[in-house]
């Protein structure tokens, strides 16, 4: 609550400061053709400045109070007490040399630590998998990680600094801090969209820390991903007669893309297909709720604006650094299970790759678990049920077994 008070005190405020000038700033050159005498307009001039100081400061201020009192809300139960052992913590970290910001929530602190790998690249889901995936924390630590380039990590790394191994490297840092601080042997992982990938890339390289990974919207091949969506996207706007989509798609050609438009050549037919997607009466609770998710009481002004710069700057950096990737080639083995959580009518994400990867699969134990009305984000579409697959596919005596 008390974030979207400062939120709405920061808008009123900042749209005032800029009335309060452009007015002051008319009244001095009226009075500048007015008067004969030169010291009024200075005098008024002089007003607007401390005005427009006085303005910059407050704001400033705000900013600064809303990054410090970021938090993450507390765990309660059905009669609003909070469990003895819980753990609900915004932390900031330090991996590699880089400051990093996690959430930590769950009812038992010694409960198993199950690490959510937000997609992206550049992508903060940390309010959305509270407000969506709750239940989990009765089982769970729930970890919930900002990358760098994203939401409260954005000023982790420089965005061009910025590639596949620093994820790596500081998933590997994070998974390590939270094996030794909740003494576990091993975590799970829970990737999303392209956090599915970046829990291939870590479970390959450290199948010692980790129990098991769940992959959903799972991505396989970055380049052919790209080039399905906009064949996609183009049958539907030609099927649909809409002109103007076919006229932008052909106008920036086939992906994959490079250079610095990447973001928005790809948005053309992401968006499209999302908007497909959410109109499709087949799959429930189609959308994200963004609004509800950066009004958040986990994110200050900053981590707000960060949150839209992540999806654009670092995504744009990242993802074409991606597209030499096909886990169907360079990830057949991995020595932890594996689940892919996939939903029945994604078209953001190509299930066929992901079912001929799963076919080429070695794996300890694999399976697809099948969500029949979701799109691309079952754990949003069909929270209950994924839930419910998570606990299933997670039991300890199977991961045993």
């Amino acid at each position: 609550m008390i974030q979207t008070v400062i939120f709405l005190l920061f808008s009123v405020l900042s749209a005032a400061s800029l009335a309060g000038i452009l007015l002051l700033s008319a009244y001095c050159l009226i009075a500048h053709f007015r008067e004969k005498t030169k010291p009024k307009p200075f005098i008024a001039l002089k007003k607007t400045v401390v005005f427009f100081t006085a303005i910059m400061i407050l704001n400033v201020g705000l900013v600064i109070l809303s990054q410090r009192n970021a938090f993450t809300p507390r765990i309660v139960d059905e009669y609003g007490n909070t469990p003895n052992n819980s753990i609900a913590e915004l932390t900031e970290l330090e991996l590699n040399g880089r400051k990093q910001w996690i959430s930590l929530r769950g009812w038992d602190k010694n409960s198993p630590v199950l690490l959510f790998l937000a997609g992206g690249p550049g992508g903060s889901q940390m309010a959305a998998v509270r407000h969506e995936l709750e239940e989990l924390e009765k089982h769970f630590v729930v970890v919930n990680w900002d990358q760098p380039g994203s939401g409260k990590s954005y000023y982790a790394e420089r965005t061009n600094n910025i590639t596949v191994q620093t994820y790596i490297q500081d998933g590997y840092a994070l998974t390590e801090y939270l094996k030794d601080r909740f003494s576990q042997e091993k975590i799970y992982l829970l990737g999303e969209s392209w956090g599915s990938a970046l829990g291939v890339f870590l479970v390959d390289m450290y199948p010692d820390s980790y129990y098991a990974l769940i992959g959903t919207g799972q991505m396989v091949d970055f380049a052919e991903t790209e080039r399905i969506d906009y064949v996609e996207a183009l049958e539907i706007a030609q099927a649909k007669n809409d002109a103007d989509l076919i006229k932008r798609l052909k106008a920036n050609g086939e992906p994959p893309y490079y250079g610095k438009d990447v973001t928005w050549k790809s948005a053309v037919y992401l968006n499209y297909l999302s908007a497909y997607m959410a109109a499709n009466p087949e799959i429930h609770n189609p959308g994200y709720n963004t609004f509800r998710d950066i009004a958040s009481p986990e994110y200050g002004l900053l981590d707000k604006i960060n949150y839209f710069r992540g999806l654009v700057n670092t995504y744009n950096h990242v993802y074409q650094q991606l597209y030499t990737i096909d886990m169907r080639v360079d990830f057949t083995k991995l020595n932890v299970p594996v689940y892919f959580f996939l939903g029945r009518h994604d078209i953001n994400a190509p299930t066929v790759l992901v079912e001929d990867y799963y076919r080429v699969l070695d794996a300890p134990d694999k399976e697809i678990v099948w969500f029949e009305h979701s799109g691309h984000s079952p754990w949003i579409n069909e929270p209950e049920k994924f839930v419910t697959e998570v606990l299933s596919c997670l039991s300890e005596n199977k991961i045993q077994e």
